[in-house]
C-alpha cells in the first residue's frame, strides 16, 4: 500500500480527494488525525494530512513516530511526502518542485527514533528511498522538476534569520523546510521506502524582497505560488500512485533496514518491547 503524507498546502488537498476515516491508535499516541483509506488509480492509499485537519500542529508538535507507525500498521509499504520548503538558490525558483536526495538535520526537539529501549543503528547515507526517487523523476511534469537538492531541516517554528539562511546556501545546501525530520529516519527505521517532493514557495530570506512589496503583498504571493506548487505536486502523486503499484515486488534495501541494524542481544530485549514493537520487529525477530 502506498501512503502519502501531505505537508502545508497538500495536506489540505488530500482531504478533499475523500476516503474511509480510519483512527489508529499507537504506542506512541494518535497519529496528527484520522487517515484516510481510498482509491486512487485503482491502488489502495492511505493519506494522512501531517499537520492535522486545519493545520493544528506546528513542525516541533507533528507526532511523527506515530503517523509513521500507523501507517506501517495499515500496511503501507512505500511512502511519498511532500513539505513546503524556501529555496537558497536563485536557479530553484518558487512553484517548481524538487526532489530532494539528502537532508541536514538541524531538529532538536522531536523525539528521533521508535527505539529507545534498544540499540538500534539504521544505515542513512542515502536518506530518501533511490527506488522512489527514480520513479518519481520518469514521470511528465507540468512544471520542472530539479532532480536532486540537499534538504535543510531546522526546528522552527520561527524562520531563518538572514545569517542563518546564508550559512545553509554556504553549507551548498538547496532548500529550508521544517517538517521532512525525523519523519524520514523513522520511515528507514520502520522499513517504508520513503521520498520527499519539495513545494519551493519563496527564496528564504537570503534574497531581498522588492522594496515595493509589502508584507501582505508578499504573503499573497507566497500563498499563490504555494496553491500552484500544490496542485503541480498533486498532479506528480497521481501519476506515481501506479507506477508505486508496480514496485510491489521490487526488492528494496530500505525494506530491509533493520537487517544488520538491532545491536541488542535480541534474548535481552524484554517481551513487553517485542510485543509493543512488533509491527516494526516482526520481519527482524523471525529472520
Amino acid at each position: 500500500m502506498l501512503g502519502i503524507i501531505g505537508g502545508s498546502g497538500l495536506g489540505q488537498a488530500l482531504g478533499a480527494l475523500g476516503g474511509t476515516p480510519t483512527e489508529v491508535e499507537t504506542p506512541f499516541g494518535r497519529p496528527s488525525g484520522p487517515i484516510l483509506l481510498t482509491t486512487l488509480e485503482g491502488t489502495k492509499v492511505a493519506l494522512l494530512a501531517r499537520h492535522g485537519e486545519g493545520h493544528v500542529h506546528n513542525p516541533t508538535q507533528v507526532p511523527s513516530r506515530a503517523n509513521i507507525f500507523a501507517l506501517k500498521t495499515l500496511g503501507v509499504t512505500h511512502v511519498l511526502a511532500s513539505a513546503a520548503v524556501g529555496s537558497l538558490h536563485e536557479d530553484v525558483r518558487p512553484r517548481e518542485l524538487v526532489i530532494p536526495d539528502q537532508v541536514i538535520d538541524k531538529t532538536y526537539r522531536r523525539p528521533g527514533t521508535f527505539f529507545e529501549e534498544l540499540a538500534v543503528h539504521v544505515e542513512f547515507a542515502v536518506p530518501f528511498c533511490p527506488t522512489l526517487r527514480t520513479l518519481l523523476l520518469a514521470l511528465p511534469s507540468s512544471v520542472k522538476v530539479h532532480p536532486r537538492g540537499t534538504y535543510v531541516c531546522m526546528e522552527g517554528p520561527q524562520f531563518s534569520t538572514r545569517a542563518e539562511s546564508e550559512l545553509h546556501r554556504g553549507w551548498g545546501a538547496d532548500l529550508i523546510g521544517m517538517t521532512l525530520m525525523p519523519e524520514a529516519k523513522l520511515a528507514r527505521e520502520a522499513e517504508l521506502c520513503y521520498a520527499a517532493v519539495c513545494l519551493p514557495t519563496d527564496y528564504d530570506c537570503w534574497r531581498p524582497t522588492p522594496d515595493d512589496l509589502d508584507k501582505h503583498a508578499l504573503l499573497r504571493e507566497i500563498l499563490g505560488n504555494l496553491q500552484a506548487a500544490t496542485a503541480a505536486a498533486l498532479a506528480l502523486l497521481r501519476l506515481a500512485v501506479p507506477a508505486v503499484k508496480a514496485l510491489a515486488e521490487t526488492p528494496c534495501h530500505c525494506q530491509s533496514a533493520l537487517a544488520q541494524a538491532i545491536w541488542t542481544d535480541r534474548a535481552r530485549i524484554p517481551a513487553e518491547v517485542k510485543q509493543r514493537l512488533l509491527p516494526l520487529l516482526r520481519h527482524s525477530l523471525e529472520s
